[in-house]
């Protein structure tokens, strides 16, 4: 049978996606051997669910049908642990989506310029979370049109093709009142705890604007500061217990992120006068750098995990900073879900599940080696509704159909409990990973949890170009399981070509621009998350057991060992 393509997406790439790992080959690969030996006895840590945490520019699409969808299914994963970190939820505007867009009308003025509040939109945008088991990371942006200093023009006309600075307009300018800025703030956190408890608000995250340091904020860096402390300010005046920080700067943030450590540690609170702002957590983004070389995609992972890597360098030097939890408000691939482009074209097939399994184990591995709190990590990346099937932004689902990497995520949610020690023969290390990223041989390791009575066990098989390359044969060693049992029972999920993949599936249905109902229920069918044949009985002996199964290019298995 013929393999798929990576993305021919509806006349949007063309055959600019097509990729060479996905050619016939002229012959079956053979299987390169690996082995990956993990010990049950040795813990290396807590297996801390930091995948729990999603977003999107478009806050609006969370209340459309197809977004109501995702977002029970990202609360089944883990409910009210799930949070969703969202744009635009102070933008002035109809509620009308767009990309990279979207609007409440929270804040207008009157005739006589008094302030007029209006939830009617924002709460439909949290009942709908809430009602999914999804809770709300609050971002207090952008500004609305009535307290911009440069209002006009403020609704931009962005689309994909055009240059990214395009949607800098009139929401992305300080406040012409402080003031009423903090009383926004204010009113707006005081709303929420009387419409849905002060117990519940009180598990929220709270933050201020999204990317100070880069096209977001059109302001000085000390404009920011004074932004940042009136909204917090405000936000603890009505909630003295909310969870407040920030900064969710581009990147590790440079200077302005040493500048921004410096403030909230010793600077003067420019709302209150006094010194420092209150910080319950702290925020930095994290991307990846992916090129189109030479006829094929090329991931960059080494440029998302230096950005962690440095944010966590500057954290860590601080000493009562140190243990502070630090969530990456946005850690990805690339830089923007709603571009398009030859270099984004492996969104909607295995490159973009595998390189998630990948890279979420080395935040576990980054965050051990600065000895910080890793709190969650923000996957930017949601659905566009009514778009064309697997159109080629950096979505979790389709049209209701959701897309391998949502599958990784299923995978995540079923690990818990304590990381023990897994040694692979072919895994990349990581300085090799951080300086080069995965350009040679690819990188075939495990992240394991491990609970009483059950052994979870993830493996990847990653490379950075999207080229064809042999399978792995995988010899799985396990010990320090409990002596005095005898036999195990064992599940395996899997992600790949044929499993858990409704763009392969596609692709095969002919890649069809308006799917019937048939096809259509093939899709879901094929998104779901696949087991790898039947459960079936493992031996142990001594505490130990040996496991052995292929794993081709791109494909992610979880292995479930319960007793």
């Amino acid at each position: 049978m013929r393999k798929p393509p990576r993305i021919v997406a509806a006349g949007l790439f063309a055959l600019v996606g097509f990729s060479l790992a996905h050619a016939e080959p002229s012959a079956p690969p053979q299987a390169f051997p690996v082995t990956i030996e993990v010990d049950a006895a040795h813990p290396v840590g807590e297996l801390r669910p930091i995948w729990r945490f999603f977003g999107a520019d478009e806050p609006n699409y969370a209340t459309m049908k197809d977004g109501r969808a995702l977002l029970a299914d990202l609360g089944k994963l883990a409910p009210q642990q799930v949070y969703f970190r969202a744009h635009n939820l102070l933008s002035s505007g109809d509620g009308t989506p767009a990309l990279k867009w979207g609007s409440t009308n929270i804040y207008t003025e009157d005739a006589s310029g008094r302030p007029v509040y209006d939830w009617t939109v924002v709460d439909r945008i949290f009942d709908t979370y809430l009602a999914r088991g999804v809770r709300p990371f609050a971002q207090l942006g952008f500004m609305p049109e009535a307290l911009s200093t440069h209002p006009t023009p403020y609704q931009h006309e962005w689309r994909p093709g055009l240059p990214y600075e395009k949607i800098i307009t009139g929401w992305a300018y300080p406040p012409k009142d402080y003031e009423r800025w903090r009383e926004l703030a204010y009113q707006w956190t005081k709303h929420c705890v009387e419409r849905y408890g002060r117990a519940e608000v009180e598990k929220w995250y709270w933050e201020v604007w999204n990317e100070p340091n880069g096209h977001y904020w059109k302001g000085t860096r000390e404009d920011w500061f004074k932004l940042h402390d009136y909204a917090i300010d405000g936000v603890r005046r009505a909630l003295p217990t909310a969870k407040v920080g920030g900064p969710h700067v581009a990147g590790s943030g440079g200077a302005f992120m040493d500048d921004f450590l410096k403030h909230i540690e010793s600077g003067k609170n420019q709302a209150t006068g006094g010194t420092g702002t209150p910080t319950d957590f702290l925020a930095f983004h994290a991307k990846g750098s992916p090129s189109f070389i030479n006829g094929h995609v090329r991931l960059g992972i080494s440029a998302q995990l230096q950005a962690i890597d440095n944010g966590f360098r500057k954290i860590a030097a601080i000493p009562s900073l140190k243990s502070k939890p630090i969530i990456l408000g946005e850690s990805d691939p690339d830089g923007c879900a709603a571009c398009q482009g030859p270099q984004l074209g492996y969104r909607a097939g295995t490159m973009y599940s595998s390189y998630t399994a990948a890279s979420f184990a080395r935040k576990h591995q980054l965050a051990d080696r600065h000895g910080v709190n890793l709190e969650g990590a923000v996957t930017w990346a949601f659905e566009f509704e009514d778009q064309k099937y697997f159109a080629g932004q950096r979505v979790l689902a389709s049209n209701g159909v959701a897309l391998p990497v949502l599958n990784v995520f299923r995978l995540f949610a079923q690990m818990n409990g304590r990381r023990v020690a897994s040694r692979s023969s072919a895994e990349v290390p990581l300085e090799a990973i951080l300086r080069d990223g995965v350009r040679g041989a690819p990188d075939v390791a495990a992240l394991t949890g491990l609970e009483p009575n059950r052994l979870t066990i993830l493996v990847w098989h990653y490379h950075d170009d999207d080229l064809p390359g042999p399978p792995a044969h995988v010899a799985l060693d396990l010990a320090g399981l409990p002596s005095g049992t005898s036999q195990a029972q064992l599940t395996h999920y899997r992600i790949d070509e044929f499993h858990s993949n409704a763009y392969a599936e596609w692709v095969r249905l002919g890649s069809p621009s308006d799917p019937n109902e048939k096809q259509y229920a093939q899709l879901r069918a094929a998104g779901a998350l696949a087991v790898l044949g039947s459960p079936e009985p493992v031996s142990l002996t001594g505490g130990r057991a040996a496991l052995n199964f292929e794993l081709p290019r791109q494909a992610v298995s979880l292995l479930v060992l319960t007793w």
